[in-house]
């Protein structure tokens, strides 16, 4: 169905009153070109695994705006990865209105998700970073990045004997990525870490 999966575990402050941890999962279209295949990446073979690589490329950072719920337990209609990445995040799984309509055209069940309120409906939403109040409802903003991961292919040019040249395959090129969501909580108690930011 075209779709990436990003989980978030952040560590829960206990004398403010959080549990141990917070789970989020945010879900979107994956594009065609976005990761190189995984067929590819079986062939390959990496040369010294341990090393700790540095990204070849930086790019950059994308702010989504999640204004959609999903339903954890119809989630699988979507993947069948999210029954278990997400299994902790159940109550906080969201995806974007413009993915849905994209995965809606393709026949995924519309049940699943829940257009969260926006601040057409709720004129004094606020960021929860503004928000003093710790039980009111208010948009959360959660940051995370992508050190290292494989998003191109590298080709190489090799010469015959008659001087043709032609190319092959010879490795993959590495990228790092930003991503900032937002995404409606019904109280700031649940995004105590924008505080900081």
């Amino acid at each position: 169905q075209e779709v990436k999966i990003f989980r978030a575990l952040i560590l829960g402050e206990l004398e403010r009153g959080q549990s141990q941890f917070q789970a989020l999962c945010f879900v979107t279209r994956l594009h065609r070109n976005e990761i190189i295949p995984s067929e590819s990446m079986a062939k390959l073979r990496q040369k010294n695994p341990r090393t700790v690589r540095q990204a070849e490329e930086v790019r950059g950072l994308e702010h989504l705006s999640m204004d959609v719920a999903v339903n954890f337990s119809k989630g699988a209609q979507l993947s069948s990865h999210i029954h278990n990445v997400c299994a902790e995040a159940k109550e906080a799984i969201y995806t974007r209105e413009e993915d849905v309509k994209f995965w809606l055209e393709k026949g995924v069940d519309g049940s699943m998700f829940e257009v969260l309120p926006q601040t057409s409906d709720l004129p004094d939403l606020q960021r929860c970073k503004l928000c003093a109040d710790r039980w009111k409802p208010c948009v959360c903003s959660y940051s995370l990045s992508i050190e290292w991961y494989p998003c191109m292919l590298k080709y190489c040019k090799s010469r015959d004997a008659g001087g043709k040249v032609s190319s092959y395959k010879c490795g993959i090129r590495s990228c790092q990525k930003g991503y900032t969501f937002d995404y409606y909580v019904p109280q700031k108690q649940l995004c105590l870490w924008d505080e900081e930011t």
